[in-house]
């Protein structure tokens, strides 16, 4: 990455920082920013690049490989020779100087096909790396949109809490006029004061739970805990469409995991070819150009030369071919092939698990879409019974508890509502992710 780039990337970073804490946090923008900052992504993307670069260098492997060695030798030598007919030479001082040079050349012609093996076990890799990438992007964006519809549905049930405090003062106020005016009871007021007062610690604990959520989406962007942020989205939207017969068509070519698997088994089958081609012979063509230069200042021998020099290439082929090796390449073989059966297993079992849990999720997801149209009509009933209850206190007809349980049956029915609508929103975003075309 040049800085240019770097650069680029860290001021569009800061500009969505920004933007975050001026304006309210869209789920756009948080899915964005998790990609962007999270360590296991970056982790993964490292080792992505890695496994590329390999790749871009295995045509290379097929060409030959080329070696150029030299050196200088300085020699200084005492030497004493005695001769078969009893001659004896002796001189100190002898130095002599030796110059070597060679350019080695040495291709593989053939070896099993084992180069072309190993070329698509790296492009394996690298196919293996994007897809591991994809899932933990999936598992990454769920998370962000689970916890970030989390922080709508608390800020949702606050609103609620703020409604009840609304309904309690107006209680309260009545039951301390009709105290005053002589037609209510001193405990009614007390209750109604005990119930604002609960309320209130529940507001206090309830936005305490929703700063704790908000540093939870904090920590899955990757901003500092303190960083302070409102949601842009008031209400929690789901897909009423899904069916079962659309999350699990297709799912083996979708979900990254299977695809994983999948992977796995295709690299297993290349390890299997890569440990059989052990058993085909090596053809090699091997190539050296040699000079080598001695230069004697004296010498004791008159048959050996004050000066020698030998330059010329060489060529010629060599075969390699495996014979015995203590049964390894059987052992290895026979290793690989139950790799395969492991990897197909593994295959399987993830395959049996995910439908299972996709099959679970959908049943929650049912579950939870028609319990939310109860509800969302059960809420209408509760609230016209509110009204009338409040209007029949405020008259005098009613009593005090029938106003308090009215009340209270509002709440109730407003908490169901509100966590109806985030289940249905948690189920539909865990069939996305069992899919894994939850990021387009």
């Amino acid at each position: 990455m040049n800085m240019r780039t770097f650069l680029v990337g860290a001021l569009s970073l800061l500009s969505i920082f920004c933007s975050a804490q001026s304006r309210p946090l869209t789920l756009n923008e948080a899915i964005a920013l998790s990609l962007q900052n999270n360590y296991d992504i970056q982790l993964f993307r490292n080792d992505s690049a890695l496994a590329a670069l390999d790749f871009a260098y295995a045509n290379y492997a097929f060409l030959p490989r080329l070696n150029a060695n030299g050196g200088m030798i300085f020699n200084n030598n005492n030497q004493k020779q005695v001769l078969a007919d009893g001659t004896k030479r002796e001189s100190n001082g002898i130095r002599s100087n030796q110059v070597l040079a060679s350019l080695n050349l040495n291709w593989t012609l053939f070896d099993g096909f084992r180069m072309f093996i190993a070329k698509d076990r790296l492009n394996s890799l690298v196919e293996l790396s994007e897809l591991q990438i994809k899932g933990l992007v999936v598992n990454t964006v769920a998370e962000v949109m689970r916890v970030y519809n989390d922080i709508i549905r608390q800020e949702q049930r606050l609103k609620a809490m703020q409604e009840q405090m609304q309904l309690s003062e107006e209680r309260l106020r009545i039951a301390q006029y009709k105290f005053d005016v002589g037609t209510g009871a001193k405990p009614d007021v007390l209750q109604a004061q005990i119930d604002l007062n609960s309320q209130r610690s529940a507001s206090l604990a309830q936005q305490t739970s929703i700063n704790n959520t908000k540093e939870l989406l904090n920590q899955l962007l990757v901003l500092p805990a303190n960083n302070s942020f409102t949601v842009a989205d008031t209400s929690i939207l789901f897909n009423e469409g899904l069916t079962l017969d659309s999350i699990q068509g297709n799912i083996n070519t979708i979900n990254p995991e299977l695809l994983v698997a999948q992977q796995n088994i295709a690299i297993a089958e290349l390890d299997l070819r890569l440990r059989r081609a052990e058993r085909f012979p090596t053809v090699e063509f091997n190539s050296a150009y040699n000079f080598s230069r001695t230069d004697n200042k004296s010498v004791i021998n008159p048959f050996q030369p004050l000066f020698n020099q030998n330059k010329g290439l060489n060529y010629g082929i060599t075969a390699t071919v495996p014979i015995f090796n203590g049964f390894n390449t059987r052992r290895s073989i026979k290793a690989a092939e139950l790799n395969i059966q492991s990897q197909q297993l593994l295959y399987e079992r993830n395959a049996a698990l995910i439908n299972t849990s996709i099959a679970n999720a959908y049943r929650d997801y049912d579950l939870y879409k028609r319990t939310l149209s109860l509800e969302e009509e059960n809420i209408k009933l509760v609230r016209e019974n509110l009204f009338i209850a409040r209007e029949r206190y405020r008259l005098g007809i009613s009593t005090f508890l029938e106003m308090r349980e009215a009340q209270q049956s509002l709440a109730d029915a407003a908490d169901r509502l509100i966590q109806s609508r985030y289940n249905t929103k948690v189920a539909e975003i865990e069939l996305m992710r069992l899919r894994g075309d939850i990021v387009k």
